[in-house]
């Protein structure tokens, strides 16, 4: 018995030309439908004899078949199709672009009931009415068919556009503008290719039991990190570019110097004040006197000692409520302080590289390249006095050579890596969330460039303490690396958040040990603009990073930008009112329209309640 056959449904047919040139496809089965009944049907040039030829080869054919109402015309054994076409639909007679976009939402709710789990929707349509940067010339979006936005409305994202191309069609004749039996304008038409897209998250608050020192401390993750922090990327058997990446970097080293790799026993809070780094920019934790929950797991990818488990809201209130012990922590912004201890212990090894590698953790603004959560690869080494330079030079040589095979393996082309002067570079160093003063001064910042004649960002560091060591014969070396952003730069991923995103397709793309070129499953994504206004407290400023975070953790990491459109001082008072523009976009999942306004709406009431803000 041969594998089940694939089930391929054809509506608005106008006179079955294009299902008939599907007849004869092996593992196939096409069932063609159209609006009109087949009295009306068979008026039409070439229908018969289309209809008759689908019956032949043992296609079913349907009449009076509604497209926003799929599941009523199909028995429940036969409501799942693998794929499904629909060209050049179109409301009939001199509809405008509303009522289109009207009978596109039917039909692509109608899809969502009736389409197989990792099945396609295909529309064709003419040039400029799908209202993506694929027509050209392409069409005002207000004035087009909205085609991604509306069907992300029904759980689906645009994952490929490609021409229609009606002349490599065998016997097929375009034909219904507007009810009639006549063409439609194909030249540059463009098929359009929709899949389904994952869920929303809406992550269940999560607890975390650690070790501090001698302490058991109890907590609740921050609900940004809630569907990142146990992800496990760097693990074993993760094929994620990051852990790719990382192992070749340790295995291009390990050519060089003798390697020891330390990727566990790294604490995962801190306690006391984190110096060097901006207070406002770490993750504060309240621990809990309360026991964690039963169902407990170990965590892969975090230190040994850490335990995770979900909880309902009846039990996160309680932990709320509890008596919180009086001491403070904060998760891990950086491994550089792990690199501090092993230098007071007596088995480190001067000229041996040593290498962690763990997520880190730090609030930031909101951009496509700042990340509360990244993976870091820290090198530490200690070295005889005088030979520090040329040490660093060897590592910088040792990068650049297993980066631009990396990249070459990948594009095809060589990127541009430069070591940069610090002096001389101008960058955030919280973006590194680095511990000035604590382990020395920053002397060179790693660029990579995906483009010859620029150096690109800074993914990394480098620099020397000359007294971290007792021994006045050694001095102590460390780099660190943003694993994340270098992924993102030699794989051309151009928003961070697709590193963590759950669909499959993404991880796909990466066979163990290699990387590639990513190919985007989510083209053309829609945003939405909002606007939000208010008055600050009196003689108070905008915590901007308390409100970008906010905004991260109301809308799940579905807000791109957030950029300040206007400031006014009311004469007189004083009082100080700010506008934001809020911009809403998903990389990876369908977002619509609806959701990102009721994700405004959240974040406009928890503004006031977190932040103290009057809204106007």
């Amino acid at each position: 018995m041969g594998p089940p056959l694939r089930r391929v449904l054809l509506l608005g047919e106008g006179n079955f030309s294009f299902a008939a040139s599907l007849c004869g496809t092996p593992g196939t089965q096409v069932v063609a439908t159209c609006y009109e009944s087949e009295e009306e049907v068979a008026e039409r040039g070439g229908a018969a004899r289309s209809i008759r030829r689908l019956r032949d080869s043992g296609a079913e054919v349907v009449f009076s078949v509604d497209c926003t109402k799929l599941r009523e015309h199909f028995s429940p054994g036969k409501q799942e199709f693998h794929r499904v076409y629909f060209n050049f639909p179109h409301c009939g007679r001199k509809a405008g672009v509303v009522k289109n976009r009207q009978l596109l939402a039917g039909f692509f709710h109608s899809c969502s009931e009736v389409l197989a789990k990792e099945g396609e929707v295909h529309v064709a349509l003419c040039n400029g009415q799908g209202g993506t940067p694929a027509d050209q010339p392409p069409r005002d979006w207000h004035n087009s068919w909205q085609i991604v936005a509306v069907a992300a409305g029904a759980g689906f994202i645009l994952s490929h556009v490609h021409p229609f191309g009606a002349e490599n069609i065998q016997g097929y004749k375009c034909t219904g503008y507007r009810s009639q039996d006549k063409s439609f304008h194909v030249e540059g038409a463009l098929n359009h290719i929709f899949t389904r897209s994952t869920a929303l998250l809406c992550c269940t608050p999560l607890s975390c039991k650690t070790r501090v020192g001698s302490q058991k401390v109890s907590f609740r993750v921050p609900q940004i990190l809630v569907d990142k922090i146990n992800r496990g990327l760097l693990d074993v058997n993760s094929s994620h570019p990051v852990r790719t990446i990382k192992e070749k970097l340790s295995a291009g080293l390990s050519q060089v110097f003798p390697v020891q790799n330390i990727n566990s026993c790294l604490p995962l809070l801190h306690q006391a004040h984190p110096d060097g780094v901006c207070p406002s920019s770490v993750f504060w934790i309240t621990p809990s006197p309360e026991e964690a929950p039963s169902f407990e797991e170990m965590s892969q990818g975090l230190e040994n000692e850490v335990l995770f488990s979900h909880f309902g809201q009846d039990t996160d209130k309680n932990m709320q409520e509890g008596c919180p012990i009086p001491k403070q922590f904060y998760l891990r912004p950086s491994l550089l302080p792990h690199a501090q201890a092993i230098t007071q212990k007596g088995d480190f090894s001067p000229g041996t590289l040593h290498v962690f590698s763990g997520p880190v953790f730090r609030k930031c603004r909101i951009s496509p390249h700042s990340m509360p959560i990244f993976h870091e690869m820290l090198i530490v080494l200690a070295v005889s006095r005088g030979a520090e330079n040329s040490c660093i030079q060897m590592l910088v040589d040792n990068i650049k050579s297993t980066t631009n095979s990396l990249h070459q393996a990948a594009s095809g082309t060589k990127p541009s890596i430069s070591l940069q002067e610090a002096t001389s570079f101008e960058m955030e160093l919280s973006d590194f969330a680095t511990f000035e003063g604590q382990l020395g001064e920053i002397q060179h910042f790693l660029c990579v460039g995906t483009n010859p004649d620029s150096s690109g960002p800074c993914v990394g560091f480098i620099r020397t303490a000359p007294h971290e060591l007792k021994s006045p014969e050694l001095v102590f070396i460390s780099a660190s690396l943003n694993l994340d952003l270098l992924a993102m730069l030699l794989c051309g991923i151009s928003d961070w958040r697709m590193l963590w995103t759950s669909d499959r397709r993404f991880l796909r793309q990466f066979p163990e040990g290699e990387l590639r070129l990513f190919q985007s499953f989510s083209l053309y994504p829609p945003s939405y603009v909002h606007d939000v206004s208010f008055w600050l407290p009196d003689g108070e400023q905008l915590d901007e990073m308390a409100f970008h975070t906010l905004a991260r953790t109301v809308s799940g990491e579905m807000i791109i930008s957030m950029q300040l459109r206007d400031s006014f001082q009311q004469p007189g008072t004083g009082r100080r009112s700010l506008c934001y523009r809020v911009t809403f976009q998903s990389c990876d999942r369908a977002l619509s329209s609806r959701e990102a306004a009721e994700m405004q709406l959240r974040f406009r009431e928890e503004m006031q309640q977190q932040l103290g803000v009057t809204l106007r």
